[in-house]
């Protein structure tokens, strides 16, 4: 009996996590309520807190797994690229820069759709640190994108080229509806990529 119940335990986290991680992403941390939360895991309200201590302590999970499902897309176009520099930098931006990811935030990149929450959020809060843990690791994978010898060329080229990403995720999503959103767009891929050969 004890077993059954940590098993279905750890199923009804699992649902918080996963919708969680969703709807943070999509509502923005403070665009959601705990009984919201719950419901979209299909949960009552008051089992939130036999799983999480507060909500601050669900948004870093929520936020760590968004990260953890980006890097995990991040890496399967990796390793498609077969080492190639700029075969890897396609394979990252093509599907990045698109209005279908613009258009749904709660199951695209973490770093784009929880920037401006997290920002907000006071220095102390769990999901500041699971929010610079996830950057981070987009980070080195994007730093594989860059061809050359020099570490700290790496990085720093990879820096700039997640500013430009998430930038224009971001801003491209504030003014979808006008054909700005799709020049963002357009213009970051080409600075990344080159001209389309189309």
């Amino acid at each position: 009996m004890a077993r059954a119940s940590r098993e279905q335990a750890d199923k009804n986290r699992e649902a918080i996590e996963q919708a969680s991680s969703r709807l943070f992403r999509e509502r923005g941390l403070n665009g959601v309520s705990v009984a919201e939360l719950m419901a979209g895991a299909g949960l009552t309200h008051g089992g939130f807190y036999g799983h999480f201590a507060s909500k601050d302590a669900l948004a870093a999970q929520a936020c760590k797994r968004a990260f953890e499902e980006s890097a995990a897309r991040w890496e399967r176009r990796i390793e498609r690229a077969a080492g190639d520099p700029q075969v890897v930098l396609t394979n990252l931006i093509e599907p990045y820069l698109t209005q279908a990811h613009c258009a749904d935030p709660g199951h695209g990149c973490a770093a784009a759709a929880l920037a401006s929450d997290v920002a907000r959020e006071p220095a102390d809060k769990p999901v500041r640190r699971a929010y610079l843990e996830g950057f981070r690791s987009l980070v080195q994978d994007m730093e594989s994108t860059v061809a050359s010898d020099s570490a700290q060329t790496r990085h720093k080229e990879a820096l700039i080229r997640m500013a430009m990403l998430v930038g224009a995720v971001t801003l491209a999503r504030a003014v979808q509806g006008d054909t700005l959103s799709d020049n963002i767009l357009d213009a970051v891929r080409e600075r990344l990529l080159g001209p389309s050969s189309d």
